[in-house]
């Protein structure tokens, strides 16, 4: 079976491979986001979608972030 991947994208979202469909992903009050036929999307870092938490490639809008990893401690 494959794995989930999490992609940190430079300057950009955080991309969701899950070719299983099993990733489960809540809203704060604990409702389900519909997944339905999802076997990848893109997660927001930047603030500036218009369809929070998922990403719609507004962050163009010079939004600048490191995207290499580091030990977390």
């Amino acid at each position: 079976m494959a794995q989930v991947t999490i992609t940190v994208r430079k300057d950009g979202p955080l991309r969701i491979d899950d070719p299983n469909g099993i990733v489960e992903m809540l809203d704060a009050d604990g409702n389900k986001y519909d997944l339905t036929g999802k076997t990848a999307f893109s997660l927001c870092r930047c603030g500036a979608s218009a369809n929070k938490p998922f990403c719609d490639g507004s962050h163009k809008v010079a939004f600048q972030v490191p995207a290499t990893a580091i030990k977390i401690q």
